[in-house]
């Protein structure tokens, strides 16, 4: 059924859908509060941030003449507003629409979504990690009448800081029972995971088999009564992030997850214009061998990292989620008033 018609049929709704509205008020008062800049920025670009797990939606933009050059929906706000921290915005957010494609199936996504995302300057992930457990905390003193109990799907979940934070490394360790050193090379991950019963081919890649255990094997048992912090993850999965000083296969990144739901991605943001450039060029590379589509990244954030983005670190949080876990909904299609397919 239709959700308007739901909603006319059965008005009590309205309730649940309106904890979207208050979320939002939330998460503004939280950062207005910090002195961050809210930005508007573009939804139509010229080029998406190279990140090879992510299928873009493609389009053209057509002159006067009707020439066309292509263009695709936004898969984030990262980028613009790290060129506005190069020209010396200071602290910054964005609340706004994003789109990826491929994402129509399962409960938890949505192809057309909301996201949050802020930026620190001079902060790294661990600041970082301190913002967001006081942005939850605010969220739910708003929401939920004060109290920092919630409970979802029949779980109580204590959003009393500090958080539970754990390493990929010890995750691993403590739910799949795998010493993550071995696991870091490519042939003994590929014995782990064929040992575990996993299906191997010529073709998986390290990064399938380390994603097949931590969505199988990790992902489900965290935040469970308590939400969890996961931090340092493989560089090789944080296309954007700085990598850790003391062992560069690791990188400065976490997400946030509650309730077996993951909320958010954090980075120490990477400065350096010449790996970021090495890095989007081995992105295209993966892309096209996927046979997704393809595009050339953008020369002018590459330009800007080269004139200056100053250390900083930010995160990117799914809204539509975070609506879930404050509505007790197990689909997120039951947060929107037009979830996809319902566009017809």
């Amino acid at each position: 059924m239709k959700t308007w018609k739901l909603l006319k049929e059965h008005p009590e709704l309205w309730d649940r859908y309106f904890i979207r509205e208050k979320i939002i008020k939330a998460i503004r008062r939280y950062l207005d509060d910090q002195q961050f800049h809210e930005v508007e920025t573009p939804i139509l670009i010229a080029h998406p941030p190279a990140e090879s797990h992510l299928e873009v939606f493609e389009t053209q933009l057509l002159d006067r003449n009707g020439q066309a050059t292509p263009a695709y929906l936004s898969t984030s706000p990262e980028v613009p507003l790290k060129k506005l921290m190069v020209a010396g915005i200071g602290n910054c957010y964005a609340i706004t629409k994003s789109f990826r494609n491929m994402e129509t199936q399962g409960n938890l996504h949505n192809p057309e979504f909301t996201i949050l995302e802020f930026y620190r300057v001079g902060a790294d992930y661990m600041r970082i990690m301190e913002d967001t457990e006081q942005l939850i905390v605010s969220i739910a003193r708003f929401v939920n009448r004060g109290s920092l109990i919630v409970s979802y799907q029949g779980k109580p979940i204590d959003l009393t800081p500090p958080w539970e934070r754990l390493s990929v490394a010890q995750a691993f360790k403590k739910y799949a029972h795998v010493h993550f050193d071995e696991f870091l090379d490519e042939k003994k991950a590929r014995a782990i995971a064929q040992k575990k019963g996993y299906t191997i081919e010529a073709s998986t890649t390290w990064e399938q088999l380390y994603n097949q255990i931590l969505l199988n094997e990790i992902e489900p048992r965290l935040g469970r009564g308590k939400p969890t912090i996961l931090y340092d993850f493989p560089s090789s999965m944080a296309a954007l992030s700085k990598k850790k000083t003391s062992d560069p296969r690791l990188a400065e990144r976490f997400e946030f997850y509650i309730a077996g739901l993951e909320l958010g991605d954090c980075y120490s943001e990477l400065t350096d214009a010449k790996e970021q450039e090495e890095r989007f060029k081995k992105e295209l590379h993966e892309i096209q061998r996927l046979g997704k589509t393809s595009y050339d990244y953008d020369h002018d954030f590459i330009n800007a990292l080269k004139v200056g983005l100053p250390k900083c670190s930010g995160i990117a949080i799914g809204v539509d989620r975070l609506i879930m876990l404050f509505a007790d909904a197990r689909d997120i299609a039951d947060t929107l008033f037009f979830p996809a397919g319902e566009n017809g």
